[in-house]
C-alpha cells in the first residue's frame, strides 16, 4: 500500500467509528502503524528546535531510523483524512497517537452526545410526513 495511489477516507461530520474501523485497517495493511498510533512510538529520536518545529535528532540505529519513518507516515496519513478546515486545529501534535486521541475526543463524542443524537434522528423521522396529494417525490424536495 503506497500513499501515492492509496485513496484514505476522510473523516465527516457524524462518521467517526465508520471512519475509525476503515483507518484501522489501513493502518495495519502497512508497517503496523496502527500500532504505533495505540501504542505510541519511541520519541527518542525525535526533537524540537528553536522555533517549536519537530526535528529528527541523530539516529542510533536502523531500528530508531524505520520508527521515526513508521511515526511520520502514520502521522501524515491521520492528518491527510482530515477536512481542510480542520487540519490547523490537529497538525501542532506530535505523534500519531496524539492525533488519533485529538481526533477521536473530537469527532467521536461520548455516549450522552450520541444518544442525544439519536434520539434527535428518531424524532426528525417521527415527525417526517408527506402529505397525499403531495406524492412521494414531494418528501424529497
Amino acid at each position: 500500500l503506497s500513499s501515492n495511489n492509496a485513496k484514505f477516507p476522510y473523516l465527516k461530520k457524524d462518521e467517526y467509528e465508520t471512519w475509525a474501523m476503515k483507518m484501522e485497517w489501513i493502518m495495519n495493511t502497512d508497517h503496523n502503524l496502527w500500532k504505533i498510533i495505540q501504542n505510541g512510538n519511541s520519541k527518542k529520536s525525535l526533537g524540537r528546535d528553536s522555533k517549536g518545529g519537530i526535528i529528527i535528532l541523530p539516529l542510533v540505529s536502523f531500528e530508531e531510523h524505520v520508527a521515526v519513518q513508521r511515526e511520520t507516515k502514520a502521522r501524515n496519513l491521520l492528518l491527510q483524512s482530515l477536512p481542510e478546515d480542520h487540519m490547523v486545529d490537529f497538525h501542532h501534535l506530535d505523534d500519531a497517537k496524539e492525533i488519533w486521541l485529538a481526533m477521536k475526543a473530537r469527532f467521536g463524542g461520548n455516549e450522552e452526545s450520541k444518544k442525544i443524537r439519536k434520539t434527535m434522528l428518531k424524532q426528525a423521522f417521527l415527525e417526517f410526513s408527506v402529505y397525499e396529494e403531495e406524492g412521494l417525490h414531494k418528501g424529497y424536495d
